[in-house]
């Protein structure tokens, strides 16, 4: 099975959901040449005549025909599926966040430690091409070394699940949006030792905006910052990483591609572009699991990097209960596994 672009994977994969999410992973299975059956209470056939893809009347007959299966529900059927799929050896994409609470995020890393499967978190944004230029040139020293990391994603609240509107479901903007940059402040900037959050009271129609500051091992601190608005703001993410050597940025809103504020520079900046390819990150992340499932590399995101963010983020939504700093140990977490 290659995995190169422009190749075939020739594997079976099974996507359970056929919500938004599903969207671009079936796109992606199909654009690599996979075999696809798709299972879903709604939505099943529609998703799979647009791909060429089979539908499967129940999770057990996805099981039967998939050797990979992409969990692409809402968060709280996380947990069981990726059981159910570990337990049957089957490898396994989970969508983020990987479970609701970080003791069942650990129990499936430990499920894939005992299974002949291997299980991988759809972490996207570490795929996006401007995150990637950003964790790639701070690793260089591009920057010096980074003390202070800001991260924002903005857009409407998804008001198209109105399980998003449930806490105890989501968890809410925190542990369902900024997860993402949460997972990418620690993959940038190293390990995090305090959680400090504030957010504001949920309305009734969803929206709400939350700040979570990261203090990292080093000393260097991450403010991240979420909104979920209403329903004409239009989707934003930017990142503004300062160290002593020099500063990187990127706005969604601005012209494409991460800017090096650093010396000597052209004026505003050194422009870097927003793709090699131009390719959808998603395909991008498909197609370095598939070739971690075909025996090649491991992907840059792990099992226990999505038990890590989920930590992250119950730190800081138990901060938001508190109004106090919640002491973490993420390189005690990750040393205990590997």
């Amino acid at each position: 099975m290659t995995t190169s672009a422009g190749t075939r994977v020739g594997t079976r994969v099974g996507l359970v959901g056929a919500g938004g999410i599903a969207v671009p992973h079936a796109a992606a299975w199909h654009e690599l040449g996979a075999d696809v059956a798709i299972y879903s209470e709604r939505g099943a056939e529609a998703l799979a005549a647009r791909h060429g893809a089979a539908v499967a009347s129940s999770f057990d007959e996805l099981l039967e025909r998939s050797d990979v299966v992409g969990v692409l529900t809402p968060t709280p059927t996380h947990h069981e599926l990726v059981l159910r799929a570990l337990a049957a050896g089957r490898d396994v994409v989970c969508e983020k966040p990987l479970a609701r609470t970080p003791e069942q995020a650990w129990e499936l890393v430990r499920a894939a430690e005992g299974s002949t499967g291997r299980l991988y978190p759809a972490h996207v944004v570490r795929f996006f091409p401007e995150y990637a230029a950003l964790r790639d040139a701070v690793a260089a020293g591009r920057v010096g070394r980074p003390a202070v990391l800001r991260f924002s994603r903005t857009g409407s609240f998804p008001s198209w699940s109105p399980w998003f509107a449930d806490e105890a479901l989501s968890g809410g903007i925190v542990m369902d949006q900024m997860i993402h940059d949460l997972d990418v402040a620690r993959w940038v900037a190293g390990e995090v030792v305090e959680v400090y959050a504030t957010r504001t009271a949920p309305r009734a129609d969803g929206q709400q905006s939350a700040h979570v500051t990261l203090t990292h091992a080093d000393g260097a601190m991450s403010l991240v910052v979420g909104v979920w608005g209403p329903p004409h703001l239009t989707f934003r993410t930017g990142f503004h990483v300062a160290g002593d050597g020099g500063v990187l940025r990127y706005d969604s809103a601005e012209a494409p591609g991460v800017r090096l504020d650093l010396a000597p520079v052209p004026p505003g900046g050194e422009p870097r572009p927003a793709s090699v390819d131009g390719e959808s990150p998603y395909l991008t992340e498909v197609r370095e699991f598939a070739r971690a499932f075909a025996g090649g590399p491991e992907p840059r995101v792990s099992a226990v990097d999505g038990a890590v963010a989920v930590e992250l983020a119950a730190a800081a939504l138990e901060s938001v209960a508190t109004g106090e700093s919640v002491a973490v140990d993420t390189a005690t977490l990750v040393g205990r596994i590997a």
